[in-house]
C-alpha cells in the first residue's frame, strides 16, 4: 500500500502558490463522505485516471489528498487535480501495469478495478496515419485524416474518455453557423472521445479519399468506417491516445 504523501504535499504547495482557496460556509473540513470512486469494478486502459467525488465541498484539500491510497503491483507517478470543490482526480503520468488488479481508497471508501493490455493509439498528423499497438506489437496502421488549417488536431498525450456508437456533430457548438462555408451537421459512428472539447476518433466515410494523404477534418481523427469500427470495438476507456505533429 503506497501512501501518496509526496503528491499531497505537492498539491498543497500548488494551492498555496495559487492563493487562498474559496470555500463555502458549509465546506467539509475532513473528507469523510465519498459518493463515488471511478473506475470501479471494471477493466480500463493503462492511462486511466482515478476520480473521487466527495459528498460536500472540501475545505482541506491536503487532507483529502492524504486520504488517497493505491495498491498495485507497480504504482506509477501521478498528480492530483481538483475538477471542482468536491471532485478530486489523480492522473498517472506513467502507465499502469497491464493486466493488473488495482485497489484504491479515499476518504474511507474503497474500490477495485483492473487494467487490460497496453493498447496505444498514435495519430501522426504529418504522416496521416493512426497506428494501434498492443503490448508493444503493432496491430493495425490505418490511413487517417486530421485537422486542416485553422482547425488543428491538438498535439499531446490523451486517453480514450468515452465511447459513443452514434454522435451528432454540429458546427454551431464551436461557433460556426450551419450556413457558413465551414458549417456542418453530421451523424458519425464509432466515436471514441479524445477531449471534452469535442475531438474524437471516428468513422468518416466522406473523407476516405483524403485519409492517408491530406488533413481535411475540423480537428477530429477521421478513419474509414471499417477501421473506426475495428478500433471502437477493441479500445477501452483509459487507453492512451497520442497525437504527434
Amino acid at each position: 500500500m503506497l501512501k501518496l504523501r509526496l503528491l499531497a504535499v505537492v498539491g498543497l504547495m500548488v494551492a498555496a502558490l495559487s492563493g487562498p482557496i474559496a470555500t463555502s460556509s458549509a465546506g467539509v473540513s475532513l473528507p469523510t463522505d465519498v459518493v463515488s470512486i471511478s473506475p470501479s469494478g471494471t477493466t480500463v486502459g493503462v492511462a486511466a485516471p482515478i476520480t473521487v467525488t466527495f459528498a460536500g465541498d472540501i475545505a482541506d484539500r491536503a487532507a483529502a489528498e492524504q486520504s488517497f491510497d493505491i495498491s498495485s503491483p507497480t504504482v506509477p507517478a501521478g498528480e492530483f487535480t481538483w475538477l471542482n470543490d468536491r471532485v478530486l482526480q489523480w492522473t498517472p503520468s506513467e502507465y499502469w501495469p497491464a493486466y493488473s488488479p488495482i485497489s484504491v481508497s479515499a476518504g474511507g471508501a474503497k474500490t477495485n478495478f483492473q487494467t487490460g493490455g497496453q493498447t496505444v493509439g498514435v495519430a501522426s498528423i504529418s504522416n496521416h496515419t493512426f497506428t494501434v499497438s498492443q503490448d508493444g506489437e503493432v496491430l493495425r496502421e490505418m490511413p487517417a485524416s486530421m485537422g486542416k488549417y485553422g482547425f488543428p488536431t491538438p498535439v499531446g498525450n490523451f486517453t480514450a474518455l468515452e465511447k459513443q456508437s452514434t454522435v451528432i456533430m454540429d458546427s454551431r457548438t464551436i461557433g460556426i453557423p450551419l450556413d457558413d462555408p465551414e458549417g456542418y451537421k453530421l451523424t458519425v459512428y464509432d466515436a471514441v472521445r479524445v477531449t471534452w472539447g469535442g475531438v474524437y476518433v471516428h468513422g468518416a466515410p466522406w473523407s476516405e479519399g483524403s485519409q492517408g494523404y491530406e488533413n481535411v477534418s475540423h480537428g477530429c481523427i477521421n478513419l474509414s468506417s471499417d477501421n473506426a469500427d475495428w478500433y471502437y470495438n477493441m479500445v477501452r476507456i483509459g487507453d492512451p491516445i497520442i497525437v504527434e505533429a
